[in-house]
């Protein structure tokens, strides 16, 4: 079999590399969306103790000075799988920590394949319900699972190591779609009415609970109700390419259907448990806030606050594209940018409705054309959600905070459907889904 870093698709862009690794030719299976049930590995209280202190965020939300505490408190964090590197190990090791963990029992397959129902709650007030399965991999031309966001070469690579070595999907993608059918019934029902096998409370501040869907009846009338429904990949798109080069690697060496046509994931209904849509806010380091705010000025109406909730409120309610820069003395919110500089270049290539877009906006005309920002991570860094954090991330590094109004959900909907992907780190879907609640090896069945 090819070595890992042969066999994925070369492309010299991440659009080439993210059409090759979504849309290339894969068997169709069953057809439709399928989401099918698996033998679940879940860690034993028993063995390991609380599980709030074994579980955790999804692995790139996970930086390097969290990845030092989480391994320092508990010798079973589901870190020492999904990050290995980060503790300079490597992806044999975080498979031998694996076999490992299943050997002393710290980790135990459910005897019957089965689908589960998730569930994060605040307060007690349900935040989200979705399904966990094995979702059936798709072609993007299928118009089945459909991916927002282009992916990088790197993180795939990295990811794909990883599943070869420990031959396991160690943490699920989270996906929405349209449902208000049987399954939703089914997960309510179930959510309601039985006890949990799963429960806990966890630093995120959100109460996790997992249920198990054992009768094929049930799992008869989930596969029904999704099998003509579209699913929109809100979180894990390098994950979800990494199955598919999985996927692809398999069926190249002549192996044929197996547990590589599937992949782990959430699944859950937008229209029961419409999800959350945070802005991504963008730190640029190199780039004082009163250069930003000079040269930005050129472009767009410029209005001064002095604090950070006025300002995020007037953000809030400024007709789109409108941005906050922080970081210096004051806050600047942006609005109604020159119509020619923008109609320039926005120019080409792309639907109406994308041009639209904040995050295409911002790229394109501040990073790109106003402030000759080079786009990379080093000189463009990404803070989810919080705009206080952006802000205190500018200031530490005498660097410019962009604060943005999050995308519209239906925006995000439509540009994918059309064949689109939004702008890099454009959204942040929660709540995202725990890591550790539950794995699925590859050769269980």
């Amino acid at each position: 079999m090819p070595m890992v870093k042969d066999d994925l698709p070369s492309g010299s862009s991440p659009e080439e590399f993210s059409a090759q690794i979504f849309g290339s030719a894969a068997p169709r299976g069953d057809g439709g969306l399928v989401l099918a049930p698996f033998r679940g590995v879940r860690f034993d209280p028993r063995v390991v103790g609380d599980l709030a202190a074994v579980t955790t965020p999804p692995y790139d939300l996970i930086d390097q000075a969290e990845v030092a505490r989480l391994r320092g408190e508990d010798g079973h964090n589901i870190v020492r799988l999904i990050l290995p590197r980060a503790a300079g190990e490597g992806y044999g090791e975080a498979a031998a920590t694996l076999r490992r963990w299943l050997a002393d029992g710290a980790l135990a397959a459910d005897p019957e394949p089965g689908l589960y129902v998730y569930e994060a709650a605040a307060g007690g007030r349900v935040l989200q319900r979705g399904l966990v399965g094995a979702l059936g991999l798709r072609a993007e031309s299928d118009g089945v699972v459909l991916p927002h966001e282009n992916v990088y070469p790197g993180p795939v690579r990295d990811r794909l190591a990883l599943m070869t070595a420990a031959n396991a999907n160690l943490e699920p993608i989270f996906l929405i779609y349209e449902g208000g059918g049987d399954a939703a019934r089914i997960v309510d029902r179930t959510a309601d009415r039985t006890p949990p096998v799963m429960e806990f409370r966890a630093d995120d501040g959100l109460t996790h609970r997992l249920w198990r869907l054992t009768d094929p009846a049930l799992h008869t009338r989930i596969a029904a109700d999704l099998r003509d429904r579209q699913a929109l990949i809100a979180d894990g798109h390098h994950r979800y390419a990494t199955y598919r080069a999985l996927q692809a690697r398999h069926h190249r060496a002549g192996d044929g259907p197996g547990p590589w046509d599937h992949g782990l994931a959430l699944l859950v209904d937008s229209t029961r448990y419409p999800p959350h849509l945070g802005a991504i806010h963008r730190v640029l380091p190199g780039l004082p806030p009163d250069t930003a705010v000079e040269r930005a000025a050129e472009v767009f109406r410029c209005a001064a606050f002095p604090g950070l909730a006025e300002a995020v409120a007037a953000l809030a309610e400024a007709p789109r594209p409108a941005f906050l820069l922080g970081g210096g003395d004051a806050f600047h919110l942006l609005t109604r940018p020159d119509p020619d500089r923008l109609a320039r270049v926005m120019a080409g290539g792309h639907s109406e409705r994308w041009r639209a877009l904040d995050t295409a906006v911002l790229d394109r005309l501040l990073v790109e054309d106003v402030w000759k920002v080079p786009e990379d991570e080093h000189s463009v860094e990404v803070v989810h959600d919080d705009p206080a954090a952006a802000d205190a991330r500018a200031r530490r590094t005498g660097g410019t905070a962009v604060i943005l109004n999050p995308l519209r959900v239906e925006d995000v909907l439509a540009v994918a459907a059309g064949g689109e992907r939004v702008p890099r780190k454009s959204t942040s879907f929660g709540p995202k889904p725990r890591t550790g609640l539950v794995l699925r090896l590859l050769d269980l069945g």
